[in-house]
């Protein structure tokens, strides 16, 4: 089968859409179908490569090349909420040359390829990260608080207040416009949780969808960790860990407040990366926490396998993380946050907790109940590798190769 990836980023940039694509992509190109990726080229990468079989082009849009004028990163470009007219005429090169049978699209990248859908006579196949097919801001927030139902009104201030008030409206009119778009052209939606079904009213638009979940692969990447590059900044075994954006959303100041009342605790590790020019974590630090920033992905598994504890303590709808699966299938137990996809990953009392989010105090409870019992802390972590079976590629990958023959 011909398969041709959409997404905005590909690794080396540090995202979990990023990782789950070139995932997804390596697996199918094992089990002998030709898959392609396209996306967006950052400064300092190659414009193509072959990655474990995988042919990767990397692109630039003519938004682009006047300034990322919605939105940037160091380091990273975003695809707009609308048809770049480059990124559109590539996309046209690349599918006459690979003929691909089915695209699968995972953000905005995807607009540019609408307009020609029908002519390239693929099936196009979304997979629902999060929820930008309802919210601008793809996250369901309003105010530090769950989105109740989308108003003209409440959309506007709320993508002014993300975005600054003349990009806020036009990604807000954008997103709107394509996401009409975007129902009447996709075959088929995969949302990767079912708050990511609620969260986008999949059901409510009478949307053809089919629930699967993100996963982890097993023999993807090898760790070699030369001369000690990112072990030597690890503390000893047993520390707890937090793996992801340094956000808000992904209650970190809730962790280092609970954290920070805990005496006699093992090292804190936050792995992950800045999603904006002005760094979130700042100095004063909790003592015994240790930042590290942007690890490629091989070398936070290998921080897993060394932790105790994993920490996913999100305020927001967090929609299918895999860092959940990763932990478990090392044998931590989790304490994460009773919401969004996190509820159907998380036996609360069996593989770790669920805490109520944005509650400092019920997670450092859990935090200490996990540190002075070994033999609860083993028994849990013991039920997390056997949870994490079900996330894994062996099982997961092969729904996704179902459905591509289903809908073709």
């Amino acid at each position: 089968m011909r398969i041709m990836m959409l997404s905005q980023s590909y690794p080396p940039i540090t995202e979990g859409v990023a990782q789950y694509v070139r995932n997804l992509s390596i697996e199918l190109a094992s089990r002998n179908h030709e898959v392609c990726v396209v996306t967006l080229w950052n400064e300092g990468l190659s414009e193509y490569e072959i990655d474990h079989g995988v042919e990767v082009y990397r692109i630039k849009g003519t938004l682009h090349r006047i300034t990322n004028i919605l939105y940037s990163h160091p380091g990273k470009l975003y695809a707009p909420p609308f048809l770049d007219p480059e990124i559109a005429m590539r996309l046209i090169t690349l599918v006459k040359n690979k003929k691909p049978q089915i695209v699968h699209a995972h953000n905005w990248l995807l607009h540019s390829f609408t307009p020609i859908k029908k002519w390239s006579r693929a099936k196009l196949v979304v997979t629902l990260h999060d929820y930008n097919l309802i919210c601008a801001k793809w996250s369901l927030i309003y105010k530090n608080k769950i989105c109740e139902g989308a108003e003209i009104s409440k959309c506007i201030g709320c993508a002014a207040n993300h975005y600054g008030n003349l990009k806020g409206s036009v990604i807000l009119f954008f997103n709107w416009i394509m996401g009409y778009i975007e129902k009447k052209a996709v075959d088929l939606f995969i949302p990767v949780s079912q708050a990511v079904v609620e969260g986008n009213r999949l059901i409510e638009n009478r949307l053809k969808f089919k629930l699967i979940p993100n996963f982890i692969s097993n023999d993807v990447d090898v760790f070699q960790d030369v001369n000690g590059q990112f072990s030597s900044k690890l503390p000893d075994h047993g520390y707890l860990l937090f793996v992801g954006a340094f956000a808000e959303n992904k209650g970190i100041n809730i962790l280092l407040s609970a954290y920070k009342d805990i005496k006699n605790t093992p090292p804190l590790v936050l792995i992950g990366y800045e999603i904006n020019k002005k760094p979130f974590l700042q100095t004063d630090l909790p003592r015994n926490v240790i930042v590290l920033k942007n690890w490629p992905h091989h070398a936070v598994m290998e921080a897993w396998k060394h932790s105790s504890i994993a920490i996913i303590p999100s305020i927001w709808l967090d929609p299918c993380p895999a860092v959940t699966f990763e932990a478990m299938r090392m044998g931590n137990p989790v304490i994460a946050s009773r919401i969004g996809g996190l509820t159907d990953i998380v036996d609360d009392g069996v593989n770790g907790y669920l805490i109520t989010p944005g509650d400092p105090i019920q997670l450092r409870q859990s935090i200490e109940l996990l540190i002075m019992d070994e033999k609860l802390r083993t028994r849990m972590g013991q039920a997390a590798k056997i949870k994490a079976k079900n996330y894994m590629a062996s099982r997961v990958v092969p729904l996704i190769e179902d459905m591509y023959n289903e809908i073709l």
